[in-house]
């Protein structure tokens, strides 16, 4: 089989290049200074989280269009999760982060009880 009988699900891939982009954004920060986005300057890692949370809210968007719930919720729970986690910092709100956090814990629970109960 080549790579030419594959299907391309090009929302799909649009929600994976994301989400990887953001963990390569996320692994780098060791090792790159801050990057210059428009007039600012902003730290790999600031950029992960906003990135991560685009990705997974695409995601939430892309799968619960086609009718795929579970995987659906799942993105865009982690998509205001990690939009609340990335608006934190740049606002100044504790608040923010305090329920990015529930949302990400809580929905990742959430999601795992949802999953076992169906196996």
């Amino acid at each position: 089989m080549s790579l030419a009988d594959y299907e391309i699900d090009y929302a799909s891939a649009a929600v994976g290049t994301l989400v990887g982009l953001a963990g390569l954004l996320f692994l780098v920060e060791p090792v790159v200074g801050p990057l210059a986005l428009g007039g600012l300057q902003v730290r790999p890692i600031a950029l992960s989280t906003v990135v991560l949370s685009l990705g997974f809210g695409l995601g939430g968007v892309v799968y619960l269009r086609r009718g795929q719930r579970l995987i659906g919720i799942a993105h865009a729970v982690g998509g205001v999760g990690w939009g609340l986690l990335a608006l934190a910092p740049a606002v100044g709100s504790e608040t923010a982060l305090v329920l990015g956090l529930a949302v990400v814990v809580g929905g990742s629970v959430a999601l795992f009880v949802q999953v076992s109960r169906n196996r």
